[in-house]
């Protein structure tokens, strides 16, 4: 302090430094190229040539601000998903739009609840905006509609449900998601994230387009980073009720979705025959890569995604850091969960048939030896 007795040097807000700092997956071996990078859940078979193509074109026009309301992708997205444009908002990923609801409908001190092995982001995105962060705890890794409608409170103003859950791989069914919405008070906020809702091929499932289009309260998240094979463009989108996405337009940037972003977007939703080769990869390898790590004795969490949870023995040298540490030495990157409180596990992202049986073969050498 100075003899004034204000501070030296400009100070964040309060609480701010609180806030833990996201860790992403590991991208490097240090010493050796990563010959198989699992850790961020990306496309085994990167982006459409249709969306590279469309990407390099912009190459002309970098001079020029883009499209400040994203009205073309928008239009795109409507027409592939059968929503109203208005309707919809686009984000620099769905991180954006995470933080966006945030910063719309959380003041200081409401809370806002999320489920135990939720998304990352959520916590920070709320505490960024001022909220208070109210974790319901799950049952076998999966969402507890019960133990997050006991959560709420007077001060309950928002709650976000990752469907399917990342890192769990989980999911809850379509008539569990409408008694969660049933039972929330009508001015709470029902975020429903479903960043990997295109993996998804159980009967049960609803990614949340019909509530968000016949509710005053709900809204529904997406992303171009996983099937789509777009992470490093940063394109998300969210679709919910005209007085939410309205509200959410007076405080998102002006230009927030680059042109060539917003170009690569709608030529990736016009390629639906490259998802559908993506999905067609993940429904062959996401169970033949479960089944073959529980024949060697680990444990893995049943996912909908494109990624799985391996649980490792608490037995002294077969720990989950003794096998990422193997696993790197080998090539292979996966990705540490003990910032989700998940220490003795891995998350794989299912990624090619030549990565996966990686994966299996040198866990199969790291649990003999």
């Amino acid at each position: 302090m100075s003899s004034s007795g204000q501070p030296k040097r400009p100070q964040p807000r309060d609480g701010l430094l609180d806030i833990p700092l996201y860790v992403p997956g590991k991208a490097e071996i240090d010493g050796a190229a990563p010959i198989h990078k699992l850790s961020s859940n990306e496309s085994p078979f990167g982006a459409s040539s249709k969306a590279m193509d469309a990407f390099r074109q912009m190459t002309g026009n970098l001079e020029l601000y883009p499209d400040g309301g994203s009205v073309v992708l928008r239009g795109v997205i409507g027409e592939v998903y059968g929503l109203h444009p208005d309707r919809i908002l686009c984000g620099a990923g769905s991180d954006e739009v995470i933080s966006l609801l945030c910063y719309t409908f959380l003041e200081k001190g409401d809370e806002a609840i999320y489920s135990e092995y939720g998304f990352a982001v959520y916590p920070i995105a709320m505490r960024a905006a001022g909220g208070v962060p109210v974790i319901a705890k799950e049952q076998d890794m999966t969402t507890d509609v019960d133990a997050i409608l006991a959560a709420v409170t007077d001060k309950t103003k928002m709650v976000f449900l990752a469907n399917p859950n990342n890192p769990t791989g989980t999911y809850i069914p379509s008539s569990e998601v409408r008694r969660l919405h049933a039972g929330l008070p009508p001015h709470v906020l029902l975020v429903l994230d479903a960043a990997y809702s295109e993996f998804v091929t159980r009967s049960d499932y609803e990614a949340g387009v019909e509530l968000a289009s016949t509710s005053e309260n709900v809204v529904m998240t997406r992303t171009f980073s996983k099937v789509y094979g777009l992470a490093s463009l940063r394109l998300g989108w969210c679709y919910g009720p005209q007085a939410v996405i309205d509200a959410m337009n007076r405080i998102r940037p002006p230009f927030n979705i680059s042109g060539a972003a917003q170009a690569a977007g709608v030529a990736a939703l016009r390629d639906q025959d490259f998802i559908r080769k993506a999905v067609k990869h993940n429904e062959e390898w996401l169970p033949k890569t479960s089944a073959a790590l529980e024949a060697l004795g680990l444990k893995v969490t049943p996912s909908v995604g494109n990624f799985i949870l391996i649980h490792f023995p608490d037995t002294p040298g077969k720990s989950a850091v003794e096998a990422d540490a193997y696993l790197l030495s080998k090539g292979c990157v996966l990705r540490q969960v003990g910032s989700y409180a998940l220490p003795n596990a891995l998350r794989m992202t299912i990624g090619t048939a030549e990565a996966c049986e990686a994966v299996i073969g040198h866990l199969a050498d790291f649990l003999k030896g």
